[in-house]
């Protein structure tokens, strides 16, 4: 990132289900043989082929120029192991948002969290070197339903997140 940007700081908050209804649910370990549950209702791969898979990342610092939306599917992420990390969010409907529409949250070891169809998103960030996530979201998701909102080119801006 260059140092000519303006530097823009988001704390991040614990997740709650509540504090990240706006942008999708949050998943946390149930029971075997617990009934279907209106958090599991918002996730929708139908307008594709579903792609389940690992995530590998390395270096991903908590800081971005860059939010990406996808319109066509949720898409959901958990970290494999017993790690914290974090991710900005936008909420879906907005064509271009601002730097106020952004939250950013930090997500708990054992903790999933299935964003809605259209919610502007960037990360998983984390402290670590590396990590792998379990990512659900269609298999030609990053080709053809990758939208972009860059905060460098509108507004020459990076955003930090404190609070990791």
């Amino acid at each position: 990132m260059t140092d000519a940007l303006t530097v823009h700081r988001l704390t991040a908050d614990a997740l709650t289900p509540a504090a990240f209804e706006p942008f999708g649910v949050v998943l946390t370990p149930m029971e075997d043989g617990t009934p279907f549950t209106a958090e599991e209702a918002v996730l929708d791969v139908s307008n594709g082929i579903p792609r389940f898979y690992l995530m590998h990342l390395d270096d991903k610092a908590p800081e971005f120029v860059r939010v990406t939306r996808h319109l066509e599917t949720t898409q959901t992420l958990m970290a494999v192991g017993d790690v914290e990390w974090t991710i900005a969010v936008a909420a879906p409907g907005i064509e271009a948002p601002t730097l106020d529409d952004l939250r950013a949250f930090r997500v708990p070891a054992r903790t999933a969290i299935t964003m809605r169809k259209g919610t502007w998103h960037a990360g998983p960030f984390f402290a670590e070197s590396s990590m792998d996530f379990v990512n659900l979201e269609l298999d030609d998701t990053n080709v053809t339903d990758h939208h972009n909102h860059r905060f460098d080119d509108a507004l020459g801006v990076r955003v930090v997140i404190d609070g990791e």
